[in-house]
């Protein structure tokens, strides 16, 4: 979001407020990310508290937290879907042995409206959801964290005598690329590589002689089209999804990926080591772990920990 959008919309809410009392003293005590949080916010939050530097202090954050918080919100265009909401008030109704009738007048006792209930509701579910999406975005895990882990685990199975092979199916796939131009547009691409399955399928040539003469992928091109063996998670997802389904030795029908048109061939599979992969695997996952788990204690503190907080 661009800065003077996001000003506009917190503005109003943090900094006008302050300036309503024409004869109020005030000054700014703190910035997020360069927005001004007033000396009359933290007096509002403050409330009847005594006015001691430790109070202000805490009211103070108070404001902090609600401003990330509240920017949160707004930056994570999450919608609330009512439908389920008042599914949730359904089942909330048969968990508790009531018909729904009986939560209305349960609520009604307690001065609770319906509306006033599905607002709580909503809101709970809106907060989870920025609460996933916030500790989401704070979870950095650097490659060289996750090497170092993965060694550090894989050395310590070695000693234990705990080390457990991975193995995974490698594909030797062939494939022919054939990319769109000013002059060749999605169809051609297409219609050109059916037009060479259909030469190959009649003896005309071979994929070897199709790739060398056709494919742009001119490494793979001059060998025949020929990729190695490979594990298929290395290649563009499509790709790898075609590759995936196909049998050995049948021609692929064209599909597009996000480098262009291609046919591709299995030629033949075998199993492979991926035990370093795995322990790569386990790495990542026990470091997103723990940072999640240090996230998830205080959300708004990690929310916040990605802001630039300066106090005047």
């Amino acid at each position: 979001m661009k800065f003077t959008q996001v000003k506009s919309l917190f503005i109003a809410g943090f900094a006008l407020f302050a300036f309503s009392s024409a004869n109020a003293e005030e000054r700014v005590v703190a910035t997020v990310d360069g927005y001004p949080i007033m000396q009359s916010q933290v007096k509002q939050a403050l409330g009847k508290k005594a006015n001691t530097e430790a109070n202000r202090k805490v009211a103070l954050d108070a404001v902090i937290d609600d401003f990330v918080v509240q920017r949160a919100i707004q930056e994570s265009g999450i919608k609330v879907n009512y439908a389920y909401v008042d599914q949730m008030i359904e089942n909330i109704a048969a968990q508790n042995g009531l018909t729904y009738g009986q939560l209305l007048d349960a609520l009604d006792y307690q001065g609770i409206s319906l509306n006033q209930y599905r607002q709580q509701l909503a809101h709970q579910i809106l907060m989870e959801q920025v609460r996933q999406q916030s500790i989401g975005k704070t979870i950095q895990v650097e490659p060289q964290q996750v090497q170092s882990l993965a060694k550090e685990l894989l050395d310590k199975a070695k000693t234990s005598g705990k080390l457990k092979t991975v193995t995974g199916t490698e594909h030797r796939v062939s494939h022919i690329l054939i990319k769109t131009t000013p002059i060749l547009n999605d169809a051609q691409a297409k219609a050109k590589l059916a037009s060479i399955v259909a030469d190959i399928k009649a003896g005309k040539t071979t994929f070897e002689e199709a790739a060398k003469a056709n494919s742009v992928d001119y490494a793979s091109g001059a060998d025949g089209g020929d990729l190695g063996f490979n594990f298929l998670d290395v290649y563009d997802p499509g790709f790898a999804k075609v590759a995936q389904k196909s049998k050995v030795g049948v021609i692929s029908a064209p599909f597009k990926s996000q480098f262009g048109w291609h046919i591709l061939k299995v030629t033949d599979t075998r199993q492979g080591d991926r035990t370093e992969d795995a322990y790569l695997q386990k790495a990542y996952e026990q470091l997103v772990d723990k940072q999640a788990q240090a996230a998830s204690k205080d959300w708004v503190k990690a929310l916040r920990s990605k802001s630039d907080v300066k106090y005047f």
